[in-house]
């Protein structure tokens, strides 16, 4: 076999077979394509998706790639406790004293995120509201309990999923977060994301997928794609608190969703 795009691909399966993650690969434009050369990819085509249990190459109807972004681990000689906390009970409690931007101010209560340190999906919000601020706990107001009913719509129940938000402290009068209050929290979300290494990550909210993909794009412009973040896929879609507003937005929400569990098998 001396075709290397062949080569890679058997790689690629015995890859799948030990295990590994599921791998995004182009798809090869027809042959004589003007300016192409074999194994190479049109700009107008979407890329295939392999997933596990699959044949190498074919579509499993996902949408196509979108950003990947891949933000540095934690420095080995750093003295930050945050990138060496060893679970997500020890990132709370640093969450739990951290004065490191104004929102520890004004709080009540913080708000790590709860669920179960194994989850395969990863929910992640924009802050949290005067219910969760009185609690400690993530997403319990109204868009708490819609969430809920999302999840168990796609057979989820609440202690089975990770649910967190970019900060976590109430931000006064529900106000998006600042740009330094996100840069002080995210060094909290990624460690929890480490440590869980969850199938896929539901970005609920503009702020929740911008922050999570370092990007300034729009919600709507990063919906319909599979993104990565540090390889694993990332899905976004509206905020619980949005689709209480604007009901109209459940259907696209719901498809979002059903996009996310595919992942999770």
């Amino acid at each position: 076999m001396s075709d290397g795009r062949a080569l890679a691909r058997e790689f690629l399966e015995q890859q799948r077979l030990l295990g590994g993650e599921w791998v995004i690969l182009p798809t090869p434009g027809p042959p004589g394509t003007p300016g192409s050369r074999p194994g190479s990819v049109a700009p107008s085509e979407s890329p295939a998706v392999l997933t596990p249990g699959a044949s190498p190459g074919k579509a499993e109807g996902l949408p196509p790639a979108g950003l990947s972004y891949d933000p540095p681990t934690g420095d080995l000689f750093s003295t930050d406790p945050v990138p060496q906390a060893p679970s997500l009970a020890a990132i709370a409690q640093l969450v739990a004293t951290c004065t490191k931007c104004r929102l520890c101010e004004g709080r009540r209560h913080t708000v790590p995120g709860e669920g179960a340190a194994e989850a395969r999906l990863v929910v992640v919000g924009e802050g949290p509201g005067r219910v969760e601020d009185e609690t400690g706990r993530p997403f319990v107001g109204p868009a708490g309990e819609l969430l809920t009913k999302i999840l168990a719509a796609i057979e989820l129940p609440r202690e089975r999923v990770f649910i967190c938000n970019v900060v976590k402290c109430r931000p006064p009068e529900n106000r998006v977060p600042q740009y330094d209050e996100i840069a002080a929290c995210l060094p909290y979300l990624l460690r929890q994301i480490e440590l869980v290494q969850p199938a896929v990550i539901l970005a609920m909210g503009g702020t929740a997928a911008q922050t999570l993909l370092n990007t300034k794009q729009s919600l709507g412009a990063l919906r319909n794609q599979v993104h990565r973040l540090r390889g694993i896929p990332v899905i976004v879609t509206y905020h619980p608190a949005a689709l209480l507003r604007n009901p109209n937005w459940k259907k696209p929400t719901w498809d979002d969703v059903r996009i996310a569990r595919r992942f999770i098998g």
